[in-house]
């Protein structure tokens, strides 16, 4: 096909990429494709060079040209969801069938990409259309960032596809039949907001007609703006998903409350979106938090839209709330699988190295760290199972997390060892904190019945030019005189013993 914006599959290859995140990036929940672009860059290099400055008026004389750049990007790898999401079977039948996906009204949208790009932004967000290798359309928001460390070259571009089409489907349903488009909105599975904007139009007009220039820099400095702008908005209707998602007895006591549900961080998003209403996009959006009227936190994605044939005035105005609340506590609990240890609910291995390295760096010092390790669990797994052995690390996780707050840190870094790390602590400190673990050892083991729970410990400060690996080595030796103690054996080899 001539005219599809990424044809010549072949001009994609997929390859291996960094194995950084490697999980985190095929389990997320949104469809994500790394690619490079630098050969895309390379290409706008060589047309500045040839003098080109007005970029979609350079891809308008020429279509083939939009051709030429989407030829030039190439898909590093892709994660799960896209693969689901296009029904291709792994990486290899997606992109050798790409030009089934990127066809037909691609074309215009990925110009408005290339602009974006070209214009010096090192992201782009475009509506568009795609297709699955089946044939089925889908309506979807492209969002793409360049990766840190990248902007020289564009060869590390992360691009999320998300599928709106059932958004996109209702709101061309709705044009065509606005009984059935009541009825769509009331049972819409997700919140449904109309809004009259004029007031905040007209207030943008006048600020445009003062010879205001940068608006950014207008708002930072008159924050009273933005929130003017928030009370000029009127709440036209919402529907029954957004009662049942705000937990509102009916509209009119959801009206009534609104500033229960927008409140806190919402006017700094709100900046944000009324940036993007002066810069003349009428549809855009983002993550925000808005609160029920039980004062629960509601993680929602806003998607923002002027209907059709009111752009002049903007006296209708589509807002719908997905709750992704859900996403975002599994997001969380990926992030805290990547730094605790499920099993005692401390700090894990990985955790524990980063924080060696920035308290290297930052401090504060002195330092003092507490070696830990637990007696007896050997015999414990030997005699009574892991399962016992699993309990006994668990209550272990109970003390260690009990007698420690922030900016303190416990982290499990072995089967039965663990460090505390105490920064902006001397040796006083350290022993008030192996004190109060005493203590905490000797409640819990009232409160549990069977093996009792014991400690070696080992505490070391660092000294003035010290690196902590010495300090925590000298930590470590301590504490194994406390276990050969415990143990009454004085050639003790806990690589023997394991306990």
């Amino acid at each position: 096909m001539p005219n599809d914006p990424r044809q010549k599959a072949g001009q994609f290859a997929a390859a291996s990429a960094p194995a950084d995140d490697a999980d985190m990036f095929e389990l997320a929940p949104v469809s994500l494709w790394l690619e490079d672009f630098s050969a895309v860059r390379d290409l706008f290099g060589t047309w500045r060079e040839q003098g080109v400055t007005d970029l979609r008026a350079h891809l308008a004389s020429d279509p083939a040209r939009v051709a030429a750049c989407s030829a030039r990007i190439r898909v590093i790898k892709v994660n799960r969801r896209t693969l689901s999401l296009f029904g291709a079977k792994d990486i290899d039948h997606l992109v050798q069938n790409l030009a089934s996906v990127f066809r037909d009204d691609m074309l215009h949208t990925h110009v408005d990409e290339l602009e974006q790009l070209w214009s010096g932004k090192p992201q782009f967000v475009s509506q568009t259309v795609n297709y699955t290798l089946d044939g089925r359309r889908l309506d979807v928001l492209l969002k793409a960032v360049i990766l840190p460390g990248h902007e020289a070259r564009w060869d590390r571009v992360l691009v999320t596809i998300e599928d709106i089409t059932e958004l996109e489907n209702t709101r061309r349903r709705a044009a065509h039949n606005e009984l059935y488009a009541r009825g769509l909105f009331e049972h819409s599975p997700v919140s449904l907001w109309v809004e009259d904007f004029s007031a905040v139009k007209a207030l943008l007009d006048d600020v445009r007609e003062r010879g205001i220039v940068d608006f950014r820099t207008f708002t930072n400095v008159h924050p009273e703006f933005v929130e003017r702008c928030m009370q000029e908005i009127h709440v036209l209707d919402v529907n029954q998903h957004t009662l049942r998602m705000f937990a509102a007895p009916d509209k009119a006591t959801l009206l009534a409350r609104l500033s229960d549900v927008f409140r806190d961080d919402m006017q700094q998003h709100f900046q944000e979106q009324l940036i993007d209403l002066w810069d003349h996009k009428l549809f855009h959006q983002r993550e925000v938090l808005n609160y029920s009227l039980e004062g629960g936190e509601l993680n929602v994605h806003l998607q923002f839209s002027v209907f059709p044939g009111h752009e002049k005035n903007w006296d209708l105005v589509l807002v719908a709330l997905t709750d992704i609340t859900a996403r975002k506590k599994a997001e969380a609990y990926l992030e805290f699988l990547g730094k605790h240890d499920v099993l005692t609910k401390l700090k894990n291995r990985s955790f524990y190295i980063d924080e060696i390295n920035r308290l290297e760096r930052k401090g504060p010092f002195p330092v003092t760290a507490i070696a830990v390790d637990v007696n007896g669990l050997k015999a414990v797994n030997d005699q009574l199972g892991h399962a016992a052995g699993d309990a006994l690390l668990r209550r272990a996780g109970e003390v260690l997390g009990k007698a420690l707050e922030k900016p303190y840190q416990a982290a499990r870094i072995g089967g039965d060892e663990f460090v505390l790390l105490l920064p902006g602590t001397d040796e006083r400190g350290g022993e008030a904190v192996m004190e109060s673990i005493r203590q905490l050892v000797e409640v819990n083991n009232q409160f549990y019945s069977g093996m009792p729970l014991s400690f070696a410990m080992g505490a070391a400060t660092s000294k003035d030019g010290e690196r902590l690996e010495a300090m925590l080595q000298r930590a470590d030796a301590v504490m194994y005189a406390e276990k050969r103690a415990h143990y009454g054996d004085a050639d003790f080899d806990r690589r023997v013993d394991g306990s």
